[in-house]
This record gives C-alpha cells, sequence and structure tokens, in this order.
C-alpha cells in the first residue's frame, strides 16, 4: 500500500510553485513581448521595401530635365538675350532667388525622404521622428491622440512653407520688373518733342528698352515659379505621405 505522505510529497514535489504560475505569463511580459514581436514585424517590412528615397530621386529627375532645358536655352542664344536686355539686372536677381528656394527645397526633400525611410525601418534604438512621435503618444487617449496628430501634421506643414513662400517671390520679383520696365519705357517719351525727328529716335529706344525688361523680368519670374512650384508640389506630397504613416503607425502602436 502507498504511503499518502509520500504521494502527497512527490505530487508537491512534481507541481510549479503556485507564484511561478502566477508569474509565467504576467500582462506586462505579453504585452511587452507583443510589442517587441510588432516592432521586428515592422523593421522586416521596411527592410524589404525596394523603393528606398524614391522621393529624393523624383526630385532629382524633375530638376535634372528642368537644367536640361535650360542648357538648350542657353545654347540657343535666349539666356544671353534676357542678360543683355534687362539692364536693371531683376532677371539675374529672380534667378538667385530660384536658386535659393530650390536649395531649400532639395534640403526639405531630403529631410521627408529620410524621415520616410526611417519610419519604414522603424528602429527603436535610432533617433528619429517616428520614434519620438511614439513616445509622445505612449499611454495617451483617443481624443489626445487626434490632437497630437494634428500637431505633427502643423510642424511638417510648416516646414515646407518657406519654399512655397520662396516661389511666391518669384512672382512679384517679376511684376517689379515688369512695374520698373514701364516706368523706364514712359520716362524717355517727352509729349513737347514728339514732333521733332532727332528727338523720336532716341524715345523710341528708350521705349523698346523698358518693354523689355518688363517682359522679360515677367517671363523669367514666371517660369522660374512654375519650376519651384512643381517641386514645392512634390515635396508636398511627400510630407502628406510622411503624415499618414505616422498617424497610421500611431494607431498601430496604441490598439491594444
Amino acid at each position: 500500500m502507498a504511503n499518502p505522505l509520500l504521494s502527497t510529497s512527490a505530487a508537491v514535489q512534481t507541481s510549479p510553485p503556485e507564484h511561478e504560475k502566477n508569474t509565467a505569463h504576467t500582462p506586462s511580459s505579453e504585452a511587452a513581448t507583443a510589442h517587441l514581436a510588432w516592432l521586428a514585424e515592422a523593421a522586416g517590412k521596411g527592410e524589404s521595401d525596394q523603393h528606398k528615397y524614391l522621393l529624393l530621386m523624383r526630385f532629382a529627375l524633375l530638376n535634372l530635365a528642368g537644367f536640361g532645358l535650360l542648357g538648350v536655352a542657353y545654347l540657343d542664344g535666349l539666356i544671353d538675350r534676357v542678360l543683355v536686355a534687362d539692364q536693371t539686372h531683376l532677371s539675374a536677381t529672380i534667378f538667385i532667388v530660384f536658386l535659393a528656394g530650390l536649395a531649400l527645397c532639395a534640403h526639405k526633400v531630403w529631410q521627408t525622404s529620410r524621415d520616410l525611410n526611417l519610419l519604414k525601418d522603424l528602429d527603436p534604438l535610432k533617433p528619429s521622428r517616428a520614434r519620438t512621435y511614439l513616445a509622445q503618444l505612449r499611454g495617451h487617449p483617443a481624443d489626445s491622440r487626434v490632437l497630437l496628430a494634428s500637431t505633427q501634421r502643423l510642424k511638417l506643414s510648416h516646414r515646407i512653407g518657406i519654399v512655397r513662400n520662396f516661389a511666391n517671390s518669384l512672382v512679384i520679383l517679376g511684376l517689379i520688373g515688369t512695374v520698373t520696365g514701364f516706368i523706364i519705357a514712359l520716362s524717355g517719351v517727352d509729349p513737347e518733342n514728339a514732333s521733332n525727328i532727332n528727338a523720336v529716335a532716341p524715345m523710341v529706344s528708350t521705349l523698346v528698352e523698358g518693354m523689355s525688361i518688363a517682359l522679360y523680368t515677367t517671363l523669367v519670374g514666371a517660369v522660374l515659379n512654375v519650376w519651384l512650384m512643381t517641386n514645392y508640389h512634390l515635396l508636398t506630397t511627400g510630407t502628406v505621405k510622411l503624415i499618414t504613416a505616422l498617424v497610421e503607425l500611431g494607431e498601430d502602436h496604441a490598439r491594444p
């Protein structure tokens, strides 16, 4: 006959302690495991993405085509014609402002493209906008998350707004050149000497010079505005994609 005390002690020895049962799978450890698995899955998706820096590539192709057309215009002598006709050098000033805006746009495109890549890679140990955004969302309810998403949208929209301001300034400079050209054209007209044959030639020359300045500065400002605004719309598309990805990432992270 088996000893009841021995069987009871054996049962006690073979069964795990009660506190080990309770601590084997706590809610906090399960949540941490699920969070790490989610991060690993997202990082795997980022590594499998074959379209890194796609926004930067589109920007490069767009401006390569633009500078190619500019080179064709230079070979045809159009650039020299504008520079010779514009004695006020407003056309050159407009082009310098355009280059500054394009350089700034290139910097913003690089920032946006880098943020998109870091978001897709999703390395929790690497500083990024996505990691900062997730840290801000931690522990916040749904209404607070909506407010944080709106704040993030405003920040990113404000970051690229300066490029639009540069593009608008090109149109304003072109209009200033138009007004300046008309002023120069009309300044040489003297109604009292209109009947004097010797005075007509200088008046016509001044009139042509002023009209050339007005038309060329308007043309340069309009063309460069279209060029820079095209880059701005490309940057806006990338920024909207970044905002959408951040909001989706935050909601996936906050979902239980």
